[in-house]
């Protein structure tokens, strides 16, 4: 398994963001995690990569500790937001560069190696011909994708993305919906939270429901059910989610 997590619980000062979620994800899937603001999704990204330590369970990421995962660089998050300014002058080669950090020595001198990485990462996500605009001069769509590129960059077989498809031009998300398809051909797993039902039911093989628990993960066909997304959330009509059912009962 790329991902095994067990009985996780996570809180922050005496509030509980997260109790007894289990899940176990294959490698070579595309996986959507879905759920109500708050529902816990960035608290399990977060808790997957490190950035969270939870108060019990377990977390496997390839058979090996969260630490050995962190160290061999087997995970890449992108979050929703960026937390580098727009207006700080940074190319988009540099951006992309930062997902070598983690294999460079202390100075941070790129290898030939670390250049080949980039460059590639740069051509899938379609950038390699902005390589050395500032950041803050390209579209929220070719930024979401540069930050995708710094990613691809880490070469990690675990890829956690928050909202990608959030605010982005259709070209864009053609993109990027076809390098997930790639991601997967090649042995990778990709979690990705979304609000965007349909996402899911495309392309999704895999879907994990959330509310501060899982209620539910496997097959989308099979989990991903007008019943589970009202309980999911919060008893909200599953019409309003899913939209209106196009059988018609004859009688």
């Amino acid at each position: 398994m790329r991902i095994e997590a067990e009985q996780l619980c996570v809180d922050y000062n005496g509030t509980v963001a997260l109790y007894d979620a289990s899940l176990k994800l294959p490698q070579g899937c595309i996986c959507g995690l879905v759920g109500m603001n708050g529902a816990g999704k960035s608290t399990l990204f977060k808790a997957l990569t490190g950035f969270v330590r939870p108060s019990r369970g377990r977390i496997r990421i390839n058979g090996q500790s969260i630490g050995m995962a962190q160290r061999h660089q087997m995970v890449a998050y992108v979050p929703q937001s960026e937390s580098i300014d727009s207006q700080f002058p940074v190319s988009v080669w540099d951006v992309v560069m930062m997902g070598r950090y983690g294999s460079m020595n202390l100075l941070r001198v790129p290898r030939n190696s670390d250049r080949v990485a980039v460059r590639d990462a740069l051509e899938r996500v379609d950038l390699l011909a902005q390589r050395s605009r500032p950041l803050g001069t390209l579209s929220g769509g070719q930024r979401k994708r540069a930050f995708l590129a710094r990613a691809i960059a880490q070469r990690a077989n675990v890829l956690l993305l928050d909202e990608p498809f959030n605010g982005v031009d259709v070209r864009t998300e053609k993109v990027m919906a076809q390098l997930f398809l790639q991601f997967r051909k090649e042995g990778r797993t990709i979690l990705i939270s979304t609000h965007d039902l349909s996402h899911v039911r495309d392309f999704c093989d895999l879907v994990v429901l959330i509310n501060k628990t899982v209620l539910a993960y496997g097959e989308t066909s099979e989990v991903f059910t007008p019943e589970n997304l009202a309980l999911t959330f919060g008893g909200v009509s599953p019409d309003l989610l899913t939209g209106p059912s196009t059988d018609h009962d004859s009688n």
